[in-house]
């Protein structure tokens, strides 16, 4: 990893860069996050190729739909962290380093975890049948608390030193890691519950493609927004940058407020069994 390279494809690149130009960029300033999500596209075309090849059903969907949905995720978060700690400066790279190979590390393990569950027939997350199954989902457990200590040091280092880039996708970037570290620590009170869905057996009827259940609470969704807003908050506050920068800081504190706010209502909405869309 090049330590003298802050560059960031959303902050420093025309937004007209085709995308194969970003990839580059990527693997250049990041390789270790490059290639863990370069890994988890690979896999995703494998479970892609095994979905209509393979009938079994594990909780209600096609036994190769979680492992699917689970590449597309992973993919995204360690492309979008490789470049939102590419923009730190040189002093902080080498901290970098460090959290990119942990968190390169800890997603191989919950990805490779994932396809030996579903290889085998059977659920990966909150699955303690036999012995090899707990210790299946003891190791996941392990390698995603691992990642959310590493996430806190990402957040850590991007509050102490300023990312490159307008004050706006500045403020996008430490409040969507802040947001994201949330969304990882909700998902905590699924591993205690045992379960994601409350009010009703894990399994029952969903939104079709998400699963999430449509007669209880699920917990996902909440997760779901909570990780996903490591992509959303840095482009609010890399957009507004560029429409209004004189005001961009403040808005984007007013959209994480919104966003963190629906995070919470669906978070407890969930816990009281409501469902997102009603069947």
């Amino acid at each position: 990893m090049s330590a003298a390279l802050p560059l960031n494809p959303v902050s420093a690149v025309p937004a007209t860069h085709p995308a194969w130009a970003w990839l580059r960029l990527l693997h250049r300033v990041n390789p270790v996050l490059s290639l863990a999500g370069w890994l988890n596209v690979l896999l995703c075309l494998v479970a892609l190729l095994l979905l209509p090849l393979d009938s079994r059903v594990v909780t209600g969907a096609p036994v190769w739909l979680k492992p699917l949905k689970f590449t597309i995720s992973v993919a995204a978060y360690t492309w979008t962290l490789g470049w939102l700690l590419a923009d730190l400066p040189a002093q902080a790279q080498r901290a970098v380093q460090r959290i990119s190979w942990g968190v390169a590390v800890c997603m191989v393990v919950e990805i490779g975890c994932i396809f030996l569950q579903a290889a085998r027939g059977t659920t990966s997350h909150y699955n303690s049948a036999t012995a090899f199954d707990g210790l299946v989902f003891g190791l996941m457990g392990v390698f995603i608390l691992l990642n959310t200590l590493l996430t806190g040091a990402a957040l850590y280092l991007v509050w102490r030193y300023r990312p490159h880039g307008p004050a706006g996708y500045v403020w996008g970037v430490r409040l969507g890691l802040l947001v994201f570290l949330v969304g990882s620590v909700l998902g905590g009170t699924m591993i205690g519950l045992n379960r994601h869905t409350v009010g009703a057996p894990d399994g029952g009827p969903g939104l079709p493609g998400l699963g999430w259940s449509t007669r209880a609470g699920d917990l996902r969704i909440a997760h779901f927004l909570g990780m996903h807003a490591l992509q959303a908050l840095p482009l609010l506050g890399w957009g507004l940058s560029r429409r209004v920068p004189t005001r961009a800081v403040l808005f984007t504190g007013l959209g994480t407020l919104l966003y963190a706010a629906l995070v919470a209502y669906l978070f407890f909405s969930a816990m009281q069994g409501r469902p997102l869309l009603p069947a």
